[in-house]
């Protein structure tokens, strides 16, 4: 068998720091020699993006390994030869999810990922490499950020959509120590990328046809501080606004207490970068947030808020909270509520607490069980979808810029304004076609809501 002949698949499981990480692996595979293909029944080789952020998360990547194992049987006609496990969950787990999942025929780590494509071969020609011992990465970088290197530049990377938006990948690693997150351990500590290479990446995407950058890390509001300079991105940020090609800038993750004013004032109001807060508040107790290890309560947080719609009143907010933490008393819960409830928040992802391996507050008292963790959720979910209704009713009226992505199954126009995110923030419909194909930006009104999407008119022409 030529290496020509050897097709890959690539299944993603999670964040937008996933996909970004399977279009390298895609770039390094092609540049290795291999064909990358979409259907799974169609490779010679199935690799397994995973996600090892919750129980859910963990499940999903597990039951998609399973899946994809099932096309190892010849009785079903399909010629898949390896199954390979990559990610978070494989990075983190390592030879005990080698040795509990005997149906994938290897796991590898992100080490890995550098030689991918000599990797694979070997696999499919059936060797077994020994799984990587997991190890907290924090630990192979120094502690200072002044002596880190920065991300080396990526030399390959193969788009796996066509979607006129796509994922920038602008830091790794996390050096927050957050009790309940396991990402740092590893993910790594915080690494910037270079300006350079991060412009250079945005002109590239947008040769691709990509027309909105969606800046991605694990904490955005860190990025430059291991490179001199903790301002960089409101430097960055207008640069890379005027790349050829690319109409919307779009950040992702800033952590509440590093969001400094000048970065605010930058996302409101620099032209052709979304008016987007990703706040991850994950609650509003300031008792809570101590047992977190974070910083912040009602008052500092709608005072952040504030100073946001100061510069940009229909500015977009999201944001996710933890219900359920150790120790939580009913009085912070209500505390939390009751911000919900003052923030005015577009989306708000609820998440129940559940402990997870290696984290501090895995060793917390003050548990609750499950069922009152369960009942919990449920009351601020039903909170939540009530306040992000209501949120998205008061922007009828309003005139939006809506990025085209599909048609739906009348054929109309569905796409993303600018307060909306990638996959989680809702949707605005169109009313018309008018001949607005995906990818083109289209100015409209909005008409109507439904939850947290729109249905918006167009009011004019489209680019």
């Amino acid at each position: 068998m030529t290496d020509s002949e050897l097709a890959v698949a690539l299944l993603t499981l999670g964040c937008a720091r996933n996909d970004v990480d399977s279009e390298e692996l895609a770039g390094r595979l092609a540049a290795g020699g291999f064909r990358v293909v979409d259907d799974p029944e169609d490779a010679d080789t199935v690799v397994v993006n995973t996600c090892g952020f919750v129980d859910a998360a963990k499940k999903d990547s597990i039951d998609t390994l399973l899946q994809a194992a099932d096309l190892k049987d010849p009785a079903g006609g399909a010629h898949v030869k390896a199954v390979v496990a990559v990610g978070c969950l494989a990075e983190r787990y390592g030879s005990e999810l080698a040795d509990s999942l005997p149906e994938a025929d290897a796991v590898l780590g992100f080490d890995d990922y550098g030689d991918i494509a000599e990797r694979l071969r070997s696999i499919v020609a059936g060797e077994r490499p020994h799984p990587h011992t997991p190890r907290d990465r924090r630990k192979l970088l120094p502690i200072s950020p002044a002596e880190r290197d920065a991300l080396p530049a990526v030399e390959e990377r193969k788009r796996l959509s066509d979607a006129p938006w796509a994922p920038l990948k602008l830091a790794s690693g996390c050096d927050r120590r957050c009790t309940f997150c396991a990402i740092p351990a590893f993910r790594g500590s915080f690494v910037s990328r270079r300006p350079s290479d991060v412009l250079t990446e945005a002109a590239w995407l947008a040769r691709q046809g990509a027309r909105e950058v969606f800046l991605v890390s694990e904490n955005s509001t860190s990025y430059g501080k291991d490179l001199g300079d903790i301002r960089l991105l409101e430097t960055l940020l207008p640069e890379l606004a005027a790349v050829e090609g690319i109409d919307r800038v779009r950040v992702s993750y800033l952590q509440p207490a590093e969001t400094r004013p000048g970065l605010v004032q930058a996302i409101a109001t620099t032209p052709g970068v979304a008016p987007y807060f990703d706040l991850s508040f994950q609650h509003a107790s300031n008792a809570v947030l101590r047992r977190m290890r974070r910083f912040g309560d009602p008052d500092s947080f709608l005072g952040l808020l504030e100073q946001v719609r100061s510069y940009a009143p229909e500015a977009g907010v999201r944001s996710n909270v933890i219900v359920g933490f150790p120790g939580e008393t009913e009085d912070d819960l209500q505390t939390l509520c009751d911000f919900l409830v003052a923030a005015r928040l577009d989306v708000t992802g609820v998440f129940g607490y559940s402990d997870e391996d290696g984290t501090e507050a895995a060793s917390f008292d003050g548990k609750l069980d499950d069922d009152e963790i369960a009942a919990r959720v449920r009351h601020v979910t039903d909170l939540v979808d009530g306040l992000t209704s209501d949120r998205a009713e008061e922007r009828i009226g309003s005139t939006v810029e809506v990025l085209v992505e599909e048609h739906d199954d009348d054929g109309l126009p569905v796409g993303r304004a600018a307060h909306q995110g990638p996959e989680v923030d809702g949707t605005t419909r169109l009313t018309r076609a008018d001949g607005v194909g995906v990818g083109d930006l289209v100015e409209a009104v909005v008409v109507g809501s439904d939850g947290v999407d729109l249905v918006a008119e167009a009011t004019g022409g489209h680019r």
